[in-house]
């Protein structure tokens, strides 16, 4: 399968907390995980398979759950190019 590009924001709802503590714990679960990614203000953009980074979304979710937030909303983004796979240093070659 085709190397994809897969952004997703996660957002807690966190009763007594620092909603940042949260995130970082979603964004630990993709540091764990070896894929390629980038992590911004507003997302974090990963690169593989497809069906691997979204099970990293499922665990970044679950992860806030355990972090002591009572409910996440998760947005994603898919970029898919399926005859030659979009990559993050394409995207972001011309900015470095």
């Amino acid at each position: 399968m085709a190397t994809v590009n897969v952004g997703f924001q996660v957002l807690p709802k966190v009763a007594n907390g620092n909603t940042y503590d949260v995130v970082d714990k979603a964004i630990e679960v993709v540091q764990k995980s070896g894929v390629k990614y980038e992590v911004g203000a507003m997302e974090t953009v990963m690169e593989g398979e497809l069906d691997e980074l979204l099970e990293i979304v499922k665990k970044a979710q679950d992860a806030c759950i355990e972090a002591g937030a009572s409910e996440v909303m998760t947005y994603i983004k898919i970029h898919y190019r399926p005859n030659e796979g979009v990559t993050l240093d394409e995207k972001l070659r011309k900015y470095r």
